[in-house]
């Protein structure tokens, strides 16, 4: 059974999530996937369990970054691509329980969650380049051949999905959704079915063993004006990795903004990935990202928060819009090009204009301008200060006595009389 409407209205009333790439790989800090990428070999990599003790981690630190960015719900990955487990599983030996540092990283960040009111989300990967009984068998994000002494056995290698993920569903408190990676392609439908039984009304991606309730675009924007379906996007700060590295490439904080803008105008919700450094912080390049992504969409959330996709209501691509009781919402994820703009086909002025970023109102007038004199007079926007936000995304608030009916109203295509 698919998750409840109820469920889909809460998790994704929740516009915005952290992220988080955390584990072994963390301690070389080139790159999470570092082990298949630079072809190192089981055992070696298997050596940096005795090195990662993350003495320094506190998930209210964590949670406080979280909050002061916006954001409302947190994604852990549990267990990456390399197999390592971040929680006291009793079904490997290979967990954060049996490093240096000895605690459940799970436990902790769990009860600071449901202290805190974050909802709490799981990562779980389906390649495993650890467990014995894993099919790495080359592929997508497999090894190219088994490590040696490996034993690759699909019945065995689910029971042990099976079982980790009852663990994960039972002994850490209420899960608002699951995050397969890497689609199996195999069908299996008992693993979700399971995740639904423990955690009634969780909801689960598309990257599993079946079909989920939401898709997951990684790292771009799809194109259109809105979302056929629930969609949880994720991008990472970084360019090169999603789990910390030392020498990372970071996009710039109007990258991040228009992807957030686009992706919430279209109706989805959106995770920015972080990965903590090997004693359990965050890095500064990280948290300072956060940070000012956060003053600019204190700003501006009001356009998304309880808002619905508009941008139907306007001909062109210049702009996305959202609309939420009498008002609209202009938002510019590609930089507006000009001052002013006309937001054809609507033909009635709102009473009020504001630029949500500064809190200036803007002029906005049902005028005939030359680029639609055969078309008609529609409503202009002007006075944008283009060139003092170029380094965020502008968004205008448009608030009307009856949205409605103005959206009712017809252009006028006659050409009025004008005197020199």
């Amino acid at each position: 059974m698919a998750a409840s409407s109820d469920s889909h209205d809460a998790f994704f009333g929740n516009r915005l999530g952290l992220f988080v790439h955390w584990g072994l790989y963390a301690v070389p800090a080139w790159h999470e996937q570092i082990q298949w990428r630079r072809a190192i070999p089981k055992a070696e990599y298997s050596a940096l369990v005795s090195r990662f003790n993350p003495l320094r981690f506190d998930p209210d630190e964590w949670l406080d970054v979280l909050q002061a960015a916006g954001m409302q719900y947190l994604c852990f990955t549990t267990k990456h691509h390399d197999g390592f487990c971040m929680w006291d599983t009793a079904h490997s030996e290979y967990k954060i329980t049996r490093t240096p540092y000895g605690r459940d990283v799970l436990a902790r960040l769990a009860e600071a969650c449901h202290r805190r009111g974050v909802r709490l989300c799981l990562y779980y990967s389906c390649p495993d380049w650890h467990h014995p009984n894993s099919i790495n068998l080359g592929g997508d994000h497999q090894l190219d051949v088994p490590n040696p002494g490996d034993a690759p056995d699909l019945l065995r290698y689910v029971d042990y999905v099976r079982r980790q993920i009852t663990e994960l569903c039972t002994r850490y408190g209420r899960i608002t959704a699951f995050f397969w990676d890497i689609p199996p392609k195999l069908n299996i439908p008992a693993l979700n079915d399971l995740l639904r039984e423990l955690q009634p009304g969780i909801l689960i991606n598309d990257r599993g063993y079946g079909p989920g309730d939401y898709s997951t675009p990684e790292r771009h924007v799809p194109a259109g004006k809105r979302f056929a379906k629930p969609t949880e996007a994720c991008q990472s700060v970084g360019r090169q990795s999603w789990g910390w590295r030392a020498d990372e490439d970071y996009y710039s904080d109007l990258l991040l903004m228009q992807s957030i803008d686009r992706i919430l105008a279209m109706g989805g919700n959106y995770l920015l990935n972080v990965g903590p450094k090997p004693d359990g912080t965050l890095a500064v390049e990280h948290t300072d990202i956060l940070q000012r992504i956060g003053v600019w969409f204190a700003r501006v959330r009001e356009a998304f928060d309880d808002a619905v996709p508009a941008s139907d209501l306007v001909a062109h691509d210049e702009c996305m819009l959202t609309r939420k009781g009498n008002s609209l919402y202009v938002h510019f994820p590609t930089p507006p090009v000009s001052t002013g703009l006309v937001l054809n086909p609507i033909a009635a002025a709102p009473r009020r204009a504001v630029l949500l970023n500064t809190g200036q109102e803007l002029h906005a007038a049902v005028e005939l301008v030359p680029s639609c004199f055969r078309t008609g007079a529609f409503l202009r926007l002007a006075g944008l200060p283009v060139n003092q936000l170029a380094g965020e995304v502008p968004v205008v608030r448009l608030d009307f006595d009856d949205l409605d009916a103005a959206l009712a109203v017809k252009a006028c295509g006659a050409i009025p009389e004008y005197r020199l």
